[in-house]
């Protein structure tokens, strides 16, 4: 059977995002569960804003086109989201608007149709950024992609992580690594 493949990123550009160091938790804990992750910081590819007239004018952006295929490429997404005022970060609507263009003679929705994902966030606030999954998690739904009902919001960010980028808490470290290993379980049963 072929090895789950799962491509990790943070809905962030920050360097020392809080949410980088969380999906970089769950990534590793899926590697250890047996799947290929792609790790990835949206800061390597930078997008214009989505704008249908460039699109029509010059076609998918360069970047866009890099990152559509590893989209297209995985099998699930693994994905730490930021809360901005109560809701989604302007870089991945940004980048799941992008994603969902179509190409010519390609399915509809090729970089979601069918993607297993699993959500999370870290936030300085009191609910993690709870609020802004509820926002990601119904826009994935709207396109074809299946959200796994597990999540994990971690309050209180800015004093949760180890300087090796660790949490400091085990049963919420544990709880991340359980996010990724059950990721890649969903996948690998999904493939059977």
């Amino acid at each position: 059977m072929d090895q789950p493949r799962i491509l990790a990123f943070a809905g962030s550009l920050r360097r020392e995002s809080y949410n980088k160091k969380l999906v970089a938790i769950a990534a590793a804990a899926a590697t250890n569960a047996g799947a290929a992750v792609t790790l990835i910081d949206l800061r390597d590819y930078p997008l214009p804003l989505f704008d249908e007239d460039l699109e029509t004018e010059a076609g998918l952006p360069g970047n866009a086109a890099k990152l559509k295929q590893l989209f297209i490429e995985s099998d699930g997404l693994l994905i730490s989201c930021p809360e901005y005022n109560s809701s989604i970060t302007a870089v991945l609507k940004n980048t799941i608007d992008w994603m969902s263009r179509p190409a010519p003679n390609e399915t509809p929705l090729a970089a979601f149709n069918n993607k297993i994902i699993t959500l999370m966030s870290a936030s300085p606030g009191a609910l993690g950024g709870l609020r802004g999954l509820v926002h990601v998690r119904a826009i994935f739904g709207n396109i074809n992609a299946i959200v796994l009902p597990g999540q994990l919001a971690i309050s209180k960010a800015n004093e949760a992580f180890t300087p090796e980028g660790q949490l400091q808490d085990p049963r919420q470290q544990a709880n991340v690594e359980k996010l990724g290993a059950t990721l890649a379980a969903a996948i690998a049963k999904w493939k059977a």
